[in-house]
């Protein structure tokens, strides 16, 4: 069982080519949650949105990557919500949600827009990474506020999400926002991250966990095919990214992340 009231903390992190930093933006005040979630796992009991953190990360061109600051540079928005976590992704003026945390944390997720300056209408792709509860539970009130966005997820995965409008379905090799979506089974059948090729931006909902600066893998508790999640886990390594965000607590992963996913696998 999770303490029932969390701390809501903002971090900003850039990374360049020359190094990264993060830094504390504020804190919110904590709230009440009937949460019993357990990190890496399903959540369908949760009556009252966990309190929430948020981080920028601003992740620029490696050398050789497109010239156009415009369209290389990537901003992630990390909103901690709890113990789970939602993502906000912009590109020059256009926005995507990944992942939306349990019922009741829209106006979390909705409020923190305020860290890119940015506002719901430019929010046009909502992405869920997969089916459990702690990641698409405040879907519909994401909508509600959200109303030029396109929800994805995996195929494997969309039969068992509830939504009002229809859920695309996206596969290996197709684009969000200009990164790759990769598919990443094991923890649920259709598991997927988000991989940006030329910053090396990983988003990868449950493939992964961490601590700290420290990554593990899929949590074997909630880990539908363990064999499988760290099949996907290899297949993260070799893409060699720099920064990996994944979908419980803690800011994202600046260190040494494809010699870890490497040891992990």
């Amino acid at each position: 069982m999770r303490p029932a009231t969390m701390e809501r903390r903002r971090f900003l992190t850039s990374l360049g080519a020359g190094g990264v930093g993060v830094v504390l933006l504020g804190a919110c005040s904590s709230g009440d949650s009937g949460s019993s979630a357990t990190t890496g796992g399903p959540t369908t009991t949760a009556t009252t949105a966990p309190t929430s953190t948020t981080t920028v990360t601003t992740v620029e061109a490696t050398d050789g990557a497109a010239a156009s600051e415009s369209v290389a540079e990537v901003q992630l928005l990390t909103v901690e919500l709890g113990f789970v976590s939602a993502f906000v992704l912009l590109r020059g003026d256009e926005a995507a949600i990944v992942d939306t945390g349990v019922s009741g944390s829209e106006r979390d997720i909705i409020d923190s827009l305020v860290e890119l300056d940015i506002g719901p209408s430019q929010v046009r792709h909502v992405v869920l990474t997969h089916k459990h509860g702690d990641h698409v539970g405040a879907l519909e009130g994401i909508l509600a506020e959200t109303t030029r966005a396109t929800v994805y997820a995996g195929e494997g995965d969309i039969d068992a999400i509830s939504a009002s409008v229809p859920v695309s379905a996206v596969a290996e090799g197709d684009e969000i926002l200009g990164l790759g979506v990769v598919e990443t089974p094991g923890h649920t059948p259709g598991s997927i991250s988000l991989f940006d090729t030329g910053t090396g931006l990983l988003v990868a909902g449950d493939a992964i966990n961490g601590s700290g600066q420290v990554l593990t893998g899929a949590n074997p508790d909630f880990s539908e095919d363990l064999d499988v999640a760290r099949q996907s886990v290899a297949k993260l390594a070799a893409l060699q990214p720099r920064v990996a965000a994944f979908g419980h607590v803690g800011p994202p992963v600046t260190t040494d992340v494809t010699a870890q996913l490497a040891a992990l696998a």
